[in-house]
């Protein structure tokens, strides 16, 4: 099942779907911030969001996997 991953460390701002919804390749799901400005995360597939991994607020590390599409 394809893995949506932080590219770079910070803070969730914001988690735009929640378990069960449908995305879009490239719809924004995420929102990290990092050093103070506010970087959108996509789906790099289309499906059903099965699991999402974080909440707003966590810290998360470059490659920490953020939710799982199926």
């Amino acid at each position: 099942m394809p893995e949506i991953a932080a590219n770079m460390a910070g803070t969730i701002a914001e988690v735009k779907v929640a378990e069960n919804d449908t995305v879009e390749t490239g719809q924004d799901v995420i929102v990290l911030e990092s050093m103070k400005m506010h970087i959108p995360i996509q789906s790099q597939h289309a499906g059903t969001v099965k699991e999402v991994k974080v909440n707003k607020g966590d810290f998360v590390n470059t490659g920490h996997v953020l939710m799982v599409i199926e």
